[in-house]
């Protein structure tokens, strides 16, 4: 069933990278099994249509990668965030809907080189061809859930997971180098991604990098960032840079 929300949701995959879980191998049991006891009259079908099943080792998840490190950070911080709260399976169905949709909202790399492109490509163009968005809804995190209304707390769940996930994948785009030597890859023209707090869900602060300022030392540590809201000057340590296409290829 789960197979078959996904095709319905996203159209028909022709491969799946999945782990070794009893669902999803039985699936590709079943289907393939369909695949040849009707051969004569599905083999033009299934040699355009058919469905390929990668499959990690058993009990290794660490096989899988990014995809893992992918479930494993929304699950560590929802499984904090909600706690003992009691929601209705349209409720959890919501939240988990909108948590998706701040996933595939991440940026991954510039769109363009073009210095005048602030644009990123996230896992929302993949899926609708466009940015993903998000309602607008009012601050509640400094709100009692006593006060609020079921729909305003689910509003205020989403908004805690929004808070600690983005932090937490901030914090991966950033190098923790020391400032003693040149490290720094960050370069004039160069898309950034702002670390600003208090941030709505699925608003991410971009920018390209106008002019950096070096230090006696030589060392540049601070950047002129143009944005869609003007040109702000940062510190390195609020600024990550996103990777090329050719670094998130390789």
């Amino acid at each position: 069933m789960t197979i078959r929300r996904f095709v319905a949701r996203r159209g028909k995959p022709t491969e799946i990278y999945s782990d070794n879980g009893r669902n999803f191998v039985a699936a590709a049991k079943e289907l393939g099994s369909l695949i040849n006891q009707n051969q004569d009259s599905l083999i033009d079908f299934a040699s355009q249509q058919g469905i390929k099943f990668m499959f990690i080792p058993t009990y290794a998840p660490h096989f899988g990668g990014i995809w893992e490190a992918g479930i494993k950070s929304p699950k560590y911080h929802l499984k904090r965030i909600i706690g003992n709260s009691h929601l209705t399976f349209e409720e959890i169905s919501t939240l988990f809907a909108q948590v998706e949709a701040i996933l595939n909202s991440r940026p991954l790399c510039p769109l363009s080189p073009s210095p005048d492109d602030l644009l990123p490509l996230s896992p929302g163009h993949f899926i609708i061809g466009r940015p993903l968005t998000a309602l607008p809804a009012p601050p509640l995190l400094e709100h009692k859930e006593s006060s609020l209304q079921r729909y305003q707390r689910l509003e205020k769940i989403r908004q805690h997971f929004w808070q600690r996930w983005q932090k937490e994948y901030v914090a991966e785009l950033q190098q923790r180098t020391k400032w003693r030597t040149s490290t720094s890859k960050l370069n004039v023209g160069d898309m950034v991604l702002l670390a600003e707090d208090n941030t709505s869900p699925l608003q991410w602060r971009l920018g390209r990098v106008l002019r950096l300022f070096p230090g006696p030392d030589g060392i540049a540590r601070v950047a002129d960032v143009n944005t869609i809201r003007g040109c702000v000057r940062r510190p390195f340590v609020r600024l990550c840079p996103l990777p090329t296409a050719e670094e998130l290829q390789n």
